[in-house]
């Protein structure tokens, strides 16, 4: 899991929003960041000047309900929150309408500790996965990294590849491996593999290792050979040299400006 990241819990009723922190804060022990709002228009009024990864909201708040915050935040922000719902009534038009915003969990209350620390943990981990995807479609379009665009249709057999990838990059990994593991013939896979990504195979791993070194510079202590064997290479002054041709700068200085 990626960490550094915030949760935001919208709750009217000040126990219960104190009891979800307390609970959330033990769970997390410094992990994440625990934030709270008391309404539907508290919150967005906050997510207009901070980034969540994770909406916990009721469903009835006065003013505005926990479904309409996150239908409007969907509508007007960049990026959008994974979100579970918490009501007090086991309506189907709630649940519909939950599913219909791509709301990841429903409870019902009361809601017990375990059970609201197992809802975040599944929704951190689709949080994580998006993120992921992001990731590898940013990698693979440049223009990506400032529009809310994705590209889709890739072919079954090269979206396997990138997952393969996304999980393998720390290691020695050869394009004739992810072929056989594929069951494709090497040259037809590098063909396909670049008319897919418009990169080569080894400008992907590449560009998939830098991304993973970037996060790690600045959200670890991790030493530069640390990371290089990390992100998969055995030399850490290879490493370097490959930092500064994607970078422009070598690994320290990236971490020393951007932090």
């Amino acid at each position: 899991m990626i960490e550094n990241r915030t949760i935001l819990i919208v709750e009217d009723e000040i126990r219960t929003r104190q009891g979800f922190s307390k609970t959330l804060e033990a769970w997390s022990a410094g992990r994440y960041r625990i934030e709270c709002a008391e309404s539907g228009q508290a919150a967005l009024l906050w997510l207009e000047h901070h980034p969540a990864h994770l909406l916990v909201t009721d469903i009835r708040m006065p003013g505005m309900t926990g479904l309409e915050l996150i239908e409007m935040q969907q509508r007007h922000k960049h990026c959008n929150p994974v979100a579970i719902v918490i009501s007090g009534y086991a309506e189907f038009e709630y649940a519909q309408r939950a599913m219909q915003l791509g709301v990841v969990n429903y409870l019902l209350k009361p809601v017990d500790k375990h059970q609201l620390v197992q809802a975040v943990e599944q929704a951190l981990l689709i949080e994580d996965s998006r993120y992921r995807i992001e990731t590898m479609e940013k990698l693979i379009d440049p223009h990506l990294l400032d529009t809310k665009t994705t590209r889709v249709n890739y072919n079954p057999l090269i979206r396997d590849a990138l997952v393969f990838l996304d999980e393998h990059f720390h290691e020695p990994i050869t394009m004739r491996q992810v072929a056989d593991m594929l069951h494709l013939n090497p040259s037809y896979f590098s063909v396909l593999f670049k008319e897919q990504t418009e990169l080569t195979f080894s400008e992907y791993v590449s560009r998939l290792r830098m991304q993973r070194a970037k996060e790690l510079l600045l959200h670890s202590g991790l030493s530069i050979a640390q990371i290089a064997e990390r992100v998969g290479y055995q030399s850490d002054k290879y490493f370097i040299k490959v930092f500064k041709t994607y970078e422009g700068l070598s690994p320290s200085k990236y971490r020393s400006q951007k932090k």
